[in-house]
């Protein structure tokens, strides 16, 4: 037995397990207390929603519908492991179910078949409705699964419970099979470990390594300036290679054959063609290198 927690207290209960919690709207005050009595409070039940996508679900779940006004539940657990707390008191989400079952969770031993439908559970059991269409087809994420256990050990911790304190709609009511596509033993069991340890944040995912960059290749180098007197008959130079095939690649050419190591006539002229195409004229394109349109023609080192 136990006097429900506040909605401050429930927050900070969930939040300490490690949980994303969402305060939606108007939940501390959100509640079916004037149709029936709050407490006391026994333990936790587990359903899943028929229902798919997260804003949908929540909205859902808190303004419930004609047959069965909300708060549907205490909290929505989304496939990504937020909380949504859409309630805080009586909801109507277990409804009537096997007296014995309460007896076997109020006693925190094994649970009984359950097969009436005499007890009001809205009354007894926190209730999470986990986001997932029910149909034993629609997956349950590890982030799901994990806020689950996180959000059941948060309120049995709160209470001083231990896992047998948390059953699934299936357990409680008869006819029902939510929630379906895991087994309430199996949750059991996560929630005995997690209660034997503190509570404790998610495992950081690791973050990936950065690839090592690759090396830069080195830079390029360029020969430099010469000199306006290199560039004279009968200079014969590696340089002057470079520079023809420069102006060919540029479609300054003027070689019938070449571009050569002797510097000659057609070196001129290619020059000159690459000075005019720079914007040069007149004196400034007489096809002699001068230091500005030689940087620009970029020659490779040789």
């Amino acid at each position: 037995m136990a006097t429900p927690l506040s909605a401050d207290r429930l927050l900070k209960a969930l939040r300490a397990e490690g949980l994303t919690v969402v305060e939606h709207r108007s939940w501390r005050t959100h509640n079916r207390n004037h149709k029936g009595a709050w407490g006391p409070t026994h333990g936790v039940m587990i359903h899943h929603t028929v229902t798919s996508g997260t804003e949908h679900s929540v909205e859902l779940c808190y303004n419930g519908y004609a047959a069965l006004p909300g708060p549907l539940c205490h909290g929505v657990i989304a496939k990504d492991g937020t909380v949504h707390l859409v309630g805080n008191g009586r909801a109507n989400h277990a409804g009537a179910g096997d007296d014995d079952v309460l007896r076997a969770v109020i006693a925190e031993r094994g649970l009984p078949s359950d097969n009436e439908a005499n007890t009001d559970g809205n009354r007894h059991f926190y209730g999470f409705e986990c986001v997932n269409l029910g149909d034993g087809k629609d997956p349950w994420p590890a982030a799901q699964l994990d806020a689950i256990e996180r959000a059941s050990a948060a309120v049995c911790r709160a209470h001083g419970w231990d896992q047998r304190s948390v059953i699934g709609h299936l357990e409680w009511q008869p006819g029902k099979i939510d929630p379906r596509g895991f087994t309430m033993d199996s949750m059991r069991g996560r929630i005995a470990k997690r209660l034997c340890g503190e509570p404790s944040a998610p495992a950081a995912a690791k973050p990936k390594r950065k690839p090592k960059p690759k090396p830069k290749p080195p830079a390029k180098r360029y020969e430099p300036y010469p000199g306006a007197a290199f560039f004279r008959v009968g200079r014969r130079s590696a340089v002057v290679t470079a520079m023809g095939r420069r102006l060919v690649a540029e479609g300054c050419s003027r070689y019938a054959v070449g571009p050569g190591p002797n510097w000659s006539e057609a070196d001129r002229k290619s020059y000159a063609a690459w000075q005019r195409k720079l914007g040069y004229s007149g004196r400034d394109a007489d096809g002699i290198p001068g230091k500005t349109s030689w940087d620009r023609l970029r020659v490779p080192n040789t």
